[in-house]
């Protein structure tokens, strides 16, 4: 009987425990996590909801160092076969855009829905079980756990430890050291998906602000990613969908001790001349209004005060005494503002990381590692990560699953 340990408990480990339990149903699988309670940060994606993938499912939408894996992995296990898993759980789906969820919008039922899968294939799942140990050895791997060193012989380990993000639901950054232990090389991990802190922030004071712009992050003087979307201020700083798409860029800067600032366009939809052209035919009967009370209707009201003040406009300025240059000031404030990020939010706040082992040290067609036979790396452990909208637990879903059905036809 083939014995098959998968250590780590989240989206990648327990659909790995699942397709090796289905494709060997006399295979011994145990499932080691070190929390208390198994896949529990599945249970914080998509802000509960649990957005399981996405329609558009390409390589492009993944950054990692060695992308032939990415297209790879995307190729033998895209978004359809997703579906096809889950629905072979019992989950019903349905899409928002290209977004995908369970019709139930909760993600407690993928997660349950997982969960009797396992009580079903009779896949041991073994909770406050820290591995501390895999070490290869004459047909097989000893796996040691807890501080005693307790130690069982398996056939086949999958690694599925998860990353450095959100260390409080599981992922604490261990499965790095396992796979440092067994041979394997990291790309430098920072936190990805995640809030960015602005040094000197002149927004403070509209916290709580959520206002549609454009965000480019310039790293060393250089245009390096852009973004469109809802930006959430803060008191810190900025968040929201486009500043996570950008930060992996930042936080990678940042670690090279980059100088990097984030430029925000709070007009997207109008060129500098155009609104110029806009503001200055809203002067027209208003010239006796005061300037506070002449951007009333284009901006949340704790926004005005901050683009005046940068464009050096008293609030009780009448809208007739405003210069020209004074209005181009305030064109720049509103479409070129430019802000110096301090740091990120850091792993605890991050969706995911980026880096992680190599990528090139895993074979795509089965995750299996290219220096020890019967070893097998998933998910967010690997240097893959993806933007927002159900990729990175798309490349949770693909790894764990290929890693799981080939770890069930080892020779062992």
């Amino acid at each position: 009987m083939k014995k098959i340990a998968v250590i780590g408990g989240g989206a990648s480990g327990l659909v790995a425990a699942i397709a090796a339990a289905r494709t060997n149903h006399q295979a011994q699988i145990t499932v080691y996590e070190k929390k208390d309670a198994a896949g529990r940060k599945i249970l914080a994606t998509g802000n509960g909801r649990c957005n399981l993938t996405n329609k558009d499912m390409k390589p492009a939408y993944f950054r990692s160092e060695y992308m032939p894996a990415v297209e790879k992995v995307l190729d033998r296990f895209g978004y359809e076969d997703t579906l096809r898993f889950f629905e072979s759980l019992g989950l019903m789906t349905k899409t928002r855009g290209n977004y995908i969820y369970p019709m139930s919008d909760q993600a407690s039922t993928v997660l349950e829905l997982l969960k009797l899968e396992l009580e079903r294939l009779h896949v041991r799942v073994c909770t406050d079980a820290q591995v501390t140990e895999v070490v290869p050895v004459s047909g097989g791997f000893w796996v040691k756990t807890g501080s005693a060193g307790k130690k069982q012989k398996m056939d086949a380990v999958i690694l599925a430890c998860g990353g450095k993000a959100n260390a409080k639901l599981g992922s604490d950054g261990s499965g790095y050291a396992l796979a440092k232990s067994l041979g394997h090389s990291m790309v430098p991990v920072v936190p990805a998906l995640v809030q960015l802190k602005v040094k000197n922030h002149p927004f403070v004071k509209a916290a709580g602000v959520r206002i549609d712009a454009e965000v480019t992050a310039i790293c060393d003087g250089k245009e390096t990613a852009s973004d469109h979307g809802e930006v959430q201020i803060t008191a810190y700083g900025i968040s929201g969908i486009p500043v996570f798409q950008i930060s992996r860029f930042i936080s990678g800067a940042l670690y090279r001790k980059k100088t990097v600032k984030v430029k925000m366009d709070f007009f997207p939809e109008k060129s500098e001349k155009e609104l110029l052209e806009l503001l200055l035919k809203r002067k027209e009967g208003r010239e006796q209004m005061n300037s506070g009370e002449y951007l009333l209707g284009i901006f949340h009201q704790k926004m005005i005060p901050r683009f005046l003040e940068q464009a050096r406009i008293r609030m009780h300025t009448k809208v007739g005494e405003i210069s020209e240059q004074q209005m181009k000031s305030l064109v720049q404030a509103i479409k070129k503002n430019v802000v110096t990020i301090e740091t990120t939010n850091g792993f605890d706040n991050a969706q995911v990381c980026a880096g992680g082992i190599s990528a090139e040290e895993i074979n795509p067609d089965t995750m299996e590692s290219r220096y020890i036979e019967d070893l097998y790396l998933t998910g967010e452990l690997l240097d893959v990560d993806g933007i927002c909208g159900g990729y990175n637990l798309q490349w949770a879903w693909a790894t764990g699953y290929l890693a799981g059905a080939a770890a069930a036809k080892c020779k062992r």
